[in-house]
């Protein structure tokens, strides 16, 4: 089987499997594109992204430009004489002048099973909605946002204690696997089958707004419990506990019935009435504290049936 030369566009985490992979393959990645070193912790100071930082593990050449629009960015490109770009959670547009230099094309890896959940967050809106599986699609790189024909699918089930990380985790590892598989395939048959997308089929999975992380206990426990899952880790789900406002990073739903808002019962977990259902939170977090099992928050906070969560609501 012979080689591909292969460029790899990726930024955070979520591509890091997907390089690794590629640099155990037999492939050669002679090039990395990731965005700029940005500003990070306390001290604000220039941090590399998680995918420059394994490129320089493995002497890759790295190119980090603002935009992929300027010429001088454009002839480094093609001077590698790429076979394929690999694209994987990138973040910068790529303009078609670029998509058609490497000579068998251009791929990316998406965290959904397309044509559902285009767009910025498609593992969260898929919790979000209570969909039953996710997966990841290799497809071809088009223009139009994440609507290339689709090469390679894995499927993966969503249980009822998934948060997005759990999510992201697995779709990242599988997503690496695939797309080598596609690699190994794209390097043998110097083209990859692909099924085009089908538009009437197309729902959009849009950017995490810091507003949505708002808990309103008229919802029920199983729309509540998804939000909590969705926004582990980021934006994480709030809700007012004695006019402070109070993180909650894991829970799950339960029969029952008790008013909204209102505490049923405190130990291993703290139970709380819903519109529907009871939810049943294991983890949270005050103010200035640290994430805490619901026992260990027991130990510090007098918190008792009765007592009250109150939702937290977009301003209008």
């Amino acid at each position: 089987m012979p080689a591909l030369k292969i460029i790899f566009a990726g930024t955070p985490d979520f591509a890091v499997p997907a390089l690794a992979a590629l640099v155990a393959s037999q492939h050669e990645v002679v090039m990395v594109l990731t965005q700029p070193d940005r500003p990070a912790g306390r001290g604000m100071k220039l941090k590399a992204s998680p995918v420059k930082e394994l490129a320089l593990q493995h002497q890759i050449p790295v190119l980090q430009p603002e935009t992929l629009k300027d010429a001088d960015i454009q002839a480094q490109i093609a001077a590698v004489e790429a076979d394929v770009m690999i694209v994987a959670a990138y973040g910068l547009i790529i303009p078609t002048s670029v998509l058609n230099m490497p000579a068998l094309g251009c791929y990316n890896i998406h965290a959904s099973l397309l044509p559902r959940w285009r767009g910025a967050a498609p593992i969260q809106r898929a919790l979000l909605a209570g969909d039953a599986e996710t997966g990841v699609t290799i497809m071809e790189v088009v223009p139009a946002l994440d609507a290339g024909a689709m090469v390679e699918k894995g499927v993966l089930p969503i249980t009822e204690r998934d948060t997005a990380q759990s999510l992201h985790d697995g779709l990242s590892a599988m997503g690496a696997q695939l797309m080598v598989k596609a690699m190994d395939t794209l390097a043998t048959q110097r083209s990859l089958p692909a099924e085009p997308q089908d538009e009437a089929l197309v729902t959009y999975a849009a950017k995490l707004q810091k507003a949505e992380a708002g808990i309103d206990w008229t919802q029920s426990a199983e729309a509540i419990s998804r939000q909590v899952r969705a926004f582990n880790p980021f934006p994480v789900a709030q809700a007012k506990l004695n006019e402070d406002i109070c993180r909650i990073w894991m829970a799950t739903a339960m029969d029952g019935n008790a008013e909204p808002g209102v505490v049923v019962s405190v130990g291993d977990a703290i139970v709380v009435g819903c519109g529907q259902g009871l939810l049943r939170i294991e983890e949270l977090q005050m103010p200035g504290g640290k994430r805490l099992q619901a026992a260990q928050f027991m130990a510090g906070h007098a918190l008792k049936p009765g007592d009250r969560f109150h939702s937290v609501l977009p301003q209008a």
